[in-house]
């Protein structure tokens, strides 16, 4: 039996969300959904479990209305819950000290989670639960195997893939591309609104690191229409390279 946590995360719906004339992002009245890698992170998770066995344990750190994303994650196959509430921030040092604090109150082989989050990009989380845990990291996963207590992925690369291996207990980050979520039916669905979620208060003197900013860079685009395709690919590159200096 092989018993997993996987760290979810509610995001508002990028795919909503408007930019003011500063680039920051409208938050008003944008609607949270679950965060895509986390719904991989949750498939990999449930996929150890029907063919290892054990039990599922899910992670929220954020407001109340993460909520409706737990409910999804039972939907989906979690058996269990844990809601961190309290904080709106999205700081990977700060994120970690909390779900640190509650990772250590159960008993788990493997903590899954995305590789990173559609909201911020940093990246970081894997590597600070790792850190705080003192367990192996294998990142970037597109693939799970387990044999006996060993972990075996592979890990996606620029040019190449590669496969690295470490005995449990070990952190996973997952990519997109290792799985598709499934649609749970109905039934489940109904099932798992009925389930109660174990809901703790984040205490916020965790750190006292602050995010400045995490906008991304301001690009503007250069609106040059070239007539013919010799002259332009000529001034294309020449933009191209003043841009590298």
């Amino acid at each position: 039996m092989v018993n997993v946590a996987v760290l979810i995360k509610q995001i508002i719906d990028i795919d909503q969300m408007k930019t003011d004339s500063e680039g920051k992002p409208i938050l008003t009245g944008v609607p949270y959904r679950l965060e895509n890698l986390s719904k991989n992170a949750i498939e990999a998770a449930v996929r150890i479990k029907e063919k290892q066995g054990g039990k599922v344990t899910g992670i929220i750190f954020g407001t109340e209305a993460g909520t409706s994303a737990m409910k999804e994650s039972y939907a989906m196959g979690v058996d269990e819950g844990i809601l961190i509430t309290g904080y709106k921030g999205s700081n990977p040092q700060v994120t970690a000290k909390a779900i640190l604090t509650y990772l250590r109150q159960i008993q788990f082989d493997i903590v899954i989670l995305g590789d990173q989050s559609a909201d911020s990009y940093t990246g970081m989380l894997p590597g600070l639960i790792s850190a705080g845990l003192g367990i192996p990291l294998l990142g970037n996963a597109n693939k799970i195997d387990i044999e006996g207590k060993v972990v075996r992925i592979t890990q996606v690369g620029e040019t190449e893939n590669v496969e690295m291996e470490a005995e449990m207990p070990v952190v996973v980050s997952v990519t997109q591309e290792i799985n598709e979520p499934r649609l749970p039916p109905v039934l489940q669905i109904m099932a798992a609104g009925r389930k109660p979620i174990r809901t703790e208060k984040f205490d916020g003197s965790f750190s006292k690191v602050s995010v400045l900013s995490n906008l991304a860079p301001k690009s503007e685009r250069k609106r040059k229409v070239f007539e013919k395709v010799d002259e332009g690919v000529a001034e294309i590159v020449k933009v191209l390279k003043e841009e590298v200096r």
